[in-house]
């Protein structure tokens, strides 16, 4: 066992874009489990668009921040945790973790089903997608849905659920030509577009000519805008993200349609995952055997080696990653 635990805190707030210097790496002794605890030395670490947000407060600073992690139980002082088990928990960023019973779950061993799937399309990045398509769109068989940054995480899970659910037509919007190809090619988006080659409203009504009726929003500002404006009677918004926005100092000045949801009866919801953990099962029931047989992707970008996790958070919020951004920490 290493003879050293590293963790990353952050020490300052940033101002617009982070740059990470707003963070720092801290050296220390593994820690030892107490009674009714064990420790975890955690195998991969996630980064998610929501931890932009809480740089700006809701972490605390030269803290231990939070984050989803698998990790493997190493030492044990509780009769719930073994020593070898795998386990998901949310003490990330960092190497090393003591945990509780309650606090963590033991993962299932699924044949063909990598534990990364944990944190990507059977995780939280997973469940975002199922509770917006189902829970607060609701998803009707034969509509048209459209998906914002559907390259990230939670956008490639969404435009897959969307077609396992039944959808007539799946359109995605990304930042890069070879994110299109992605979708369209790998993920069977039935079209999709990048956002930066030109008027996104225009660009969204070529990739759905007859309109939209579900809008799964991880963008926000423009994004909405473009959308409500293809939004056909009685169409659904659930609103998931807004990272063109985590950055800005001032509100966006679009969408500056909002009235048309009145004149089309649409409706807008937001949501937070974290209400609706109860899904979990739902979820794996649908999405265990297409894993399994290769039906459904979970694409990780994943970097290596547990110093690279402020540049993968920040290639994160920059785009640069297809899919899932985990970080390796160790071999599984």
């Amino acid at each position: 066992m290493p003879q050293t635990a590293r963790s990353v805190q952050q020490v300052s707030r940033p101002s617009g874009r982070p740059t990470g210097a707003e963070f720092r790496f801290v050296d220390g002794p593994v820690p030892a489990p107490g009674p009714g605890t064990a420790l975890v030395e955690n195998v991969l670490l996630s980064v998610d668009p929501y931890m932009r947000e809480n740089m700006d407060g809701d972490w605390e600073l030269a803290a231990p921040l939070e984050g989803r992690s698998i990790g493997r139980v190493t030492a044990s002082r509780t009769h719930g945790l073994t020593e070898g088990d795998l386990v998901f928990h949310r003490q990330g960023w960092r190497t090393h973790a003591v945990v509780r019973p309650e606090e963590v779950r033991v993962l299932p061993q699924a044949p063909g089903v990598p534990a990364e799937a944990y944190l990507g399309i059977l995780g939280g990045t997973g469940l975002t997608a199922y509770v917006a398509l189902t829970r607060i769109a609701r998803i009707e068989p034969g509509e048209t849905v459209y998906v914002s940054a559907a390259a990230g995480g939670v956008g490639s899970a969404a435009g897959q659920l969307a077609r396992l659910m039944g959808a007539g037509r799946v359109v995605g919007s990304a930042g890069s030509p070879a994110k299109v190809r992605f979708l369209v090619e790998e993920l069977g988006f039935d079209a999709a577009f990048d956002h930066r080659e030109g008027r996104l409203a225009e660009q969204l009504a070529k990739a759905a000519p007859e309109g939209i009726d579900v809008y799964i929003d991880n963008v926000g500002g423009e994004h909405l805008e473009a959308a409500i404006g293809a939004m056909r009677e009685y169409g659904r918004i659930a609103w998931c993200g807004a990272i063109a926005q985590y950055d800005a100092s001032e509100p966006p000045p679009a969408p500056r349609n909002l009235f048309d949801l009145v004149g089309k009866s649409v409706r807008l919801e937001g949501f937070l995952v974290r209400n609706h953990r109860d899904a979990q099962e739902e979820l794996e029931r649908l999405l265990l055997p297409a894993l399994a047989a290769g039906t459904v992707i979970d694409r990780h970008t994943v970097t290596e080696g547990f110093d690279g996790v402020v540049d993968a958070f920040l290639g994160m919020l920059d785009g640069r990653n297809t899919g899932k951004a985990t970080v390796r920490v160790v071999a599984s």
